[in-house]
């Protein structure tokens, strides 16, 4: 691949056409996806828990900051094309929205330790590609404000010709940051699709550092994220590990005191702070551009002197129980009825915290689970409701809960009782559930058509586990070979 350099002068503002073209590509179907995998991509490194608060960017990197190509403008007379100002590591997408937020410390910083440095892309659905673009932010640029195009060198130091060929995931773009560039940086790494009209726009976080080694000895051995709320009497504890295992002599622990410590951003700063006073060769924060390391409320990088043999940190969260939490059914029926076996379970529950998912399965007599719901839910009374297949007879309803923070589990359960008429033939699971424990003699539900199968006796029986969604030939009362596999009873 060809590769040409170039280095930075001014951007023109964006325009209100900006805007509809990234509007219109909300109707646009692309189905080439991709993220910056070296460096990582902020969005990459929300999927890998490192940076927090992501929103769907976590689940799905390659999808983030696809929009129009053109950055940062049109040719030929065409107008400001590509992302809008304030939007650009979305991509202008709402449900990727949390990518523009942009301060000091809200993503953690790859540092960048050799200006010549290789790009690498992860295509999880590669497309022709007509290059790739690599644009950084302008010396004195503002931290702490949304990236715009005047927060860009209006040229990429380093352009890679695609050539209008399928990319290889892992290919080097090999490139050298220009030697102005120093200390805190975003990096706009573009990979413009060829056979559509977009193109993919990745924001890499970089502390950029220069030299081969750090200046002063210190080596990056971690980091501190602000993950978590904490309560008072919880307890935060940065493990330090050697080539040879646990360096028990390095760790380091904070207690939460008040509820204003246990903010993640303030326990975070709590623990660089006592890390920089415990240890002359360990310190924790953010590395500026002489070289000084200072913490901050956020995240902050762990680094350590080659002496003390530390090669590594964990940080771990010691979080008490929430003895307050509270979570109960709050009200339900005394009884309720079934026609042809079937019944839709309507009852209340009440919790005093949100919880993150609370399960609610209604047992028969012999344990058997006949229905279920899950979801999370806020604090104060939720209605929750199942579509349950059973017979007559006592019910036990169970309610399991965890708190957003998943330090606290409550259950509570309550006897009902189902009425009315029953399913029927009694059969050990609703197809496909528990498709893998599946032999000769299990009967089964086929909630398409209301009737029950039994596998048929060795060796047929291997067959009633041959079903996926896409290869249901042997699906019972439905696929086209279900007689080999099952008897209707």
């Amino acid at each position: 691949m060809k590769k040409t350099f170039y280095k930075g002068g001014a951007l023109t503002a964006c325009s209100s056409s900006m805007i509809l073209l990234s509007a219109m590509l909300a109707s646009q179907t692309v189905s080439a996806h991709g993220y910056m995998e070296v460096p990582p991509s902020r969005a990459l490194l929300c999927q890998k828990g490192v940076n927090t608060n992501c929103g769907s960017a976590q689940y799905e990197p390659q999808s983030v900051g696809e929009t129009f190509k053109g950055f940062p403008a049109g040719t030929g007379g065409a107008p400001l094309q590509g992302p809008i100002d304030g939007k650009i590591p979305s991509g202008g997408h709402p449900s990727f929205s949390a990518m523009d937020a942009q301060s000091a410390t809200r993503w953690q910083l790859t540092e960048i330790k050799d200006r010549n440095i290789d790009f690498q892309w992860r295509y999880t659905q590669a497309h022709p590609a007509t290059k790739h673009e690599y644009f950084i932010t302008r010396n004195g640029w503002n931290v702490n404000e949304s990236l715009k195009r005047a927060s860009f060198e209006s040229t990429p130091f380093c352009v890679v010709e695609g050539n209008h060929q399928l990319p290889v995931s892992g290919a080097k773009h090999n490139c050298n940051i220009p030697d102005d560039k120093s200390g805190q940086h975003v990096i706009l790494g573009i990979w413009t699709v060829g056979d559509t009209d977009a193109a993919f726009y990745n924001a890499v976080d970089v502390n950029i550092l220069g030299e081969p080694s750090l200046p002063g000895g210190w080596s990056s051995v971690g980091g501190i994220t602000p993950s978590a709320q904490l309560l008072i009497g919880d307890k935060v504890k940065a493990r330090a590990f050697s080539a040879n295992g646990v360096s028990p002599n390095y760790d380091v622990e904070i207690s939460i005191d008040t509820a204003e410590e246990g903010s993640p951003n303030n326990w975070a700063f709590k623990l660089a702070e006592k890390i920089n006073s415990t240890h002359s060769l360990i310190r924790a924060g953010i590395r500026n551009e002489n070289g000084n390391i200072e913490p901050v409320r956020g995240n902050n990088t762990l680094y350590a002197q080659k002496e003390s043999g530390v090669t590594r940190y964990e940080v771990q969260l010691d979080m008490k129980e929430d003895t307050a939490a509270r979570m109960s059914v709050a009200s339900q029926q005394a009884e309720y009825v079934l026609d042809k076996g079937l019944a839709n379970v309507q009852f209340s529950m009440i919790s005093n915290r949100a919880m993150n998912v609370v399960e609610a399965t209604l047992f028969d007599e012999n344990n058997k689970p006949v229905g279920s719901v899950a979801k999370q839910v806020d604090s104060g009374p939720t209605w929750l409701t199942m579509d349950v297949r059973s017979n007559p007879g006592k019910h036990t309803l169970t309610l399991v809960g965890t708190t957003l923070d998943g330090r606290t589990t409550r259950q509570d359960t309550q006897p009902t009782h189902m009425t009315g008429e029953g399913a029927g033939i009694e059969h050990d699971f609703v197809f496909p559930e528990g498709i893998s424990e599946y032999t000769a003699g299990t009967k089964v539900l086929q909630p398409k058509t209301n009737e029950i199968f039994e596998c048929k006796p060795f060796p047929a029986s291997g067959y009633c586990k041959q079903y996926t969604p896409t290869a249901n030939g042997f699906e019972p009362g439905v696929g086209a070979h279900w007689h080999m596999a099952w008897d209707k009873i």
